[in-house]
């Protein structure tokens, strides 16, 4: 009988740690947690952009490491684009950003690419930037 009794208390305590669970936060949410550098966004999209086009891409990111982030180098994929990294070490939890300009007097579809290189990583971001330049409007005949 007090066999029966020790294996059925036995059978209940397993019943009840087994049905105890670990709440898992979703895998991005825990990457971004773990990830120095978050950027908002590692690609931007651009259906049609006017010929001559002053408008930059914008890549905003946030410093989620412990200490202090240093963009080390940021390197195009062409001498069509360009890239503005900061230059100040990005403090833990502040953000800030890299502007990218295309040469929009290339008409036609792009896609470039920006590798970001970072003192809190060994491993390049690559940024990607994709368009399409519309043709210059003809201006009008005058006489």
């Amino acid at each position: 009988m007090k066999v029966i009794a020790i294996l059925a208390v036995s059978f209940i305590s397993l019943g009840t740690f087994a049905q105890t669970t670990e709440k898992k936060e979703s895998p991005k949410k825990e990457m971004e947690e773990k990830a120095p550098v978050v950027f908002k966004t590692l690609k931007i999209e651009r259906a049609e952009i006017p010929y001559d086009s002053k408008e930059p891409f914008i890549f905003e990111f946030k410093n989620n490491g412990k200490t202090p982030l240093i963009i080390t180098n940021v390197q195009t994929s062409c001498g069509c684009t360009a890239a503005e990294k900061p230059t100040e070490p990005i403090e833990k939890g502040k953000s800030s950003k890299i502007v990218v300009n295309y040469d929009t007097k290339r008409v036609g579809q792009f896609t470039k690419t920006i590798t970001v290189t970072t003192n809190a990583s060994t491993e390049p971001i690559i940024l990607t930037i994709t368009g399409k330049v519309l043709p210059q409007e003809a201006a009008p005949a005058t006489n």
